[in-house]
């Protein structure tokens, strides 16, 4: 028993430990961003790993999941003859939840362990320790361009998600299923609201900044060579994973 309270004790202060030196890194990047000057080839460079290099990716997720959508809510609206209201779930869904969430998972897995590996090799390499003798500061130099594309790509990509989505969730309801074109797109928008789409976004730029500093700072304090580089890729994934469905849960529940 003294063990297993020992072993609780030490999760909880290394939680802690983890949990201030992420926010620290998180205060240094956002200081250091708003110093000039910017590196915009740098910035465009991140922004085309981040975003344009993780397009296909979303892209398939999305169509299937607005496609997986349609048919369990067409199944389950026919039993009380509401099949019409399928594109308002459908696009409900994705703005609100789906778009954002699975864009934001989809996004830390790829483009999460790239910057940690990346990062992390440079680490046990020593480049960032010569970034320091070359009086580059390796925060706005290697970090600030990738918080950067992170925090403006992530909506971008989210409202890609959320039309291929609904585009899925229309094939299969009007062209598989017969639904009505003009009844489901009418009922796709009926109840949308501004709002909703807001919320995604917001949920998208946080999801960028929360997969930017996690992988950033695993590979920034990699240490123990090659096997240290990739245990910082798995953290980085594992972490900035569940971060995103922790804080999905508190956003949801702030607004709305």
């Amino acid at each position: 028993m003294f063990k297993f309270f020992d072993f609780l004790g030490s999760m909880v202060i290394h939680f802690i430990e983890e949990g201030g030196r992420i926010m620290l890194l998180f205060i240094k990047t956002l200081m250091w961003t708003f110093r000039p000057p910017l590196n915009p080839k740098n910035i465009l460079q991140q922004m085309e790993e981040v975003g344009v290099n993780s397009i296909p990716v979303v892209l398939i997720m999305s169509i299937f999941t607005g496609m997986v959508l349609a048919l369990q809510s067409y199944t389950g609206f026919r039993r009380f003859n509401a099949e019409a209201f399928v594109g308002t779930v459908v696009a409900l869904s994705m703005v609100r939840e789906l778009g954002p969430v699975l864009s934001g998972l989809m996004v830390s897995g790829r483009v999460g362990a790239a910057m940690a590996a990346e990062l992390g090799t440079m680490q046990v390499t020593e480049q960032i320790d010569a970034l320091y003798t070359l009086a580059t500061n390796p925060i706005k130099f290697l970090i600030v361009p990738r918080f950067l594309a992170a925090l403006f790509v992530m909506p971008l990509l989210v409202i890609l998600s959320d039309i291929i989505g609904i585009l899925g969730g229309y094939l299969v309801s009007v062209v598989m299923l017969g639904t009505n074109s003009t009844i489901y797109i009418k009922r796709t928008w009926d109840y949308m609201e501004l709002d909703d789409i807001y919320t995604g976004l917001l949920k998208a730029c946080v999801f960028g900044i929360i997969i930017a500093t996690i992988s950033c700072y695993q590979g920034f304090y990699t240490r123990g060579g090659a096997e240290g580089v990739g245990k910082a890729t798995t953290r980085a994934v594992v972490l900035s994973s569940l971060i995103i469905l922790i804080s999905n849960y508190f956003i949801t529940a702030l607004m709305f």
